[in-house]
């Protein structure tokens, strides 16, 4: 748990990226508490963005996977695709989360795809399905984010990966 993860991106983005300096493993990770969590995302794109988090270390009393630990996974993967719609010139703000609990998950792994709904200029949101390993959907998310333009201090703290 927490051990970098390779994420496939698109070779326009990594260039686009690379060529400001910036470490894409490392901003689109899912950032400390992903990391903490065990949230790895898999495949990165504006179409489609897939992660995984394990259920053990992320459960509620009963030993059920928390709801919180659902929406970080769902904000996470959202937030991503929003944040590749902007580009470089844009961060992704979460502004609306809903979180919509159908079926508990004991154990294994959980897997979410974020599919956009609405990509604008100000805006970007992605429904997000969480499922477990046997392809069962554990939640249905959605996610809103602003993209607001990068100003100093904001292309700074991405580039230290904050």
């Amino acid at each position: 748990m927490g051990e970098q993860h390779h994420v496939k991106f698109p070779q326009k983005v990594i260039d686009e990226y690379s060529a400001l300096g910036v470490d894409l493993v490392a901003m689109f990770s899912a950032g400390h508490l992903g990391t903490r969590m065990g949230v790895q995302i898999i495949e990165a794109s504006t179409d489609r963005v897939v992660g995984t988090m394990p259920v053990e270390g992320n459960t509620q009393p009963y030993g059920l996977l928390h709801g919180g630990a659902s929406a970080v996974l769902a904000e996470t993967l959202g937030s991503v695709g929003a944040m590749l719609h902007g580009g470089s010139s844009k961060i992704a703000v979460g502004v609306d989360l809903n979180c919509t609990h159908h079926r508990a998950a004991a154990s294994g792994l959980v897997t979410g795809v974020a599919t956009p709904l609405h990509r604008g200029r100000s805006t970007a949101t992605y429904e997000i399905a969480i499922s477990d390993e046997n392809g069962k959907r554990v939640c249905s998310a959605r996610l809103t984010c602003m993209l607001r333009d990068v100003n100093t201090g904001d292309e700074q703290r991405v580039r230290a990966g904050h």
